[in-house]
């Protein structure tokens, strides 16, 4: 149920973005969904990618710190008040989103969304048992 993102820490200078960007399309490496956090002097990039081990390796080939951590897909009703149901439900059981953010395309007539989450493997269970389908990451990667 876990899917792998990796993040990437950069520099907060112009360039330094389309730097990544390029790498990774140089490497035949599709990104599928993404978010950066700056500061004025650097940014956090994370990033769901078609093949990470590939997307890490050509990174920290050419001086980038990389790191891994796992995240949720979830599906999420494309409609007023389907992101409030999936965070109160995880309130309710005492779960913290520690950031989250949109997948590139939707999944069947739902939106999907990328969650950070403290208790990861409470949180699927919780939301599995209120109906709330998390994707596998094999199949976030090919979406």
């Amino acid at each position: 149920m876990l899917v792998e993102q990796i993040s990437v820490f950069l520099e907060n200078k112009a360039g330094r973005l389309a730097e990544v960007a390029a790498i990774l399309a140089e490497a035949d490496v599709n990104i599928r969904a993404l978010a950066l956090a700056d500061t004025s002097d650097f940014g956090v990039l994370r990033l769901i990618v078609n093949d990470n081990q590939k997307a890490i390796r050509v990174l920290k080939s050419r001086g980038f710190t990389v790191s891994k951590t796992d995240v949720l897909a979830v599906e999420v009703e494309d409609r007023p008040g389907g992101l409030n149901r999936i965070l109160d439900i995880l309130h309710k059981a005492g779960i913290n989103v520690e950031y989250m953010y949109a997948f590139v395309q939707h999944s069947g007539k739902n939106a999907v969304m990328i969650f950070r989450i403290d208790a990861i493997d409470d949180a699927i269970k919780i939301l599995q048992k209120n109906n709330v389908t998390v994707i596998e990451g094999s199949k976030v990667y090919t979406m």
